[in-house]
């Protein structure tokens, strides 16, 4: 199988913020990266310690949420740069990765 060198990244947002639909226009419109997906977590904590978690009785709108994308790694070295003014220090995640690129 032909591999290609990507970077992973992983964002770790809560609902509450309201970031998500900004990042998804950067990522999407903007930067038109190879493709972004949206994770709801049921619970999570992070720096500040407090727990954003739901539950039959408290449907939280401030649940965790992890949006994960790929790209080439000149790319999403432009693109960390941008995310780098819009989200505090501490929710950005990245790593090398290999992506099938057919044969």
């Amino acid at each position: 199988m032909k591999t290609s060198q990507v970077t992973m990244v992983r964002i770790y947002l809560t609902e509450g913020k309201h970031q998500l639909q900004q990042l998804m226009a950067l990522l999407h419109d903007e930067q038109k990266v190879c493709g972004v997906t949206a994770f709801r977590g049921i619970a999570g904590f992070g720096k500040s310690g407090k727990m954003h978690s739901s539950s039959l009785l408290d449907m939280s709108l401030d649940l965790p949420l992890v949006l994960e994308f790929f790209d080439r790694p000149e790319k999403v070295a432009t693109v960390l740069e941008q995310l780098d003014t819009l989200l505090q220090p501490g929710h950005v995640v990245s790593w090398p990765a290999h992506v099938n690129s057919g044969e």
